[in-house]
């Protein structure tokens, strides 16, 4: 269980490096327009917002990186545990506030990742 939960939780990491890069890097470009459903102008104006909203993905990612990374798995347990809660409270306000599909995408998965790594610790 410990294992599948740990893949889950590098998964919603690997998520949130790509958030990344789609945000500082792609946004402007077509892969980025076209994932956000948005015009190259409106693009153009909040480029700047994307790349700071991809940071924050980033930082995401460093954690749950950081908690599968760590040696002593009780605070490991804890730094993941924080790190998904983050992640779903995130997922949860984009749905609210830009589009359900952020539930889908980003909340779900670490919402049975969170549940999967309670059941291994």
């Amino acid at each position: 269980m410990s294992l599948i939960a740990n893949i889950l939780v590098a998964l919603v990491a690997l998520l949130h490096l790509y958030f990344l890069v789609l945000e500082m890097f792609l946004w402007t470009k077509p892969v980025g327009l076209q994932t956000f459903h948005q015009s190259l102008a409106k693009a153009e104006e909040s480029a700047v917002l994307a790349a700071n909203q991809g940071l924050y993905n980033g930082f995401l990612a460093a954690g749950l990186v950081w908690g599968l990374l760590h040696p002593v798995a009780d605070f490991a347990f804890q730094i993941k545990v924080f790190f998904l809660i983050c992640v779903i409270i995130a997922g949860l306000y984009g749905a609210w506030t830009v589009s359900e599909r952020i539930l889908f995408v980003q909340a779900l998965p670490a919402a049975i990742a969170l549940v999967l790594v309670y059941l291994a610790g």
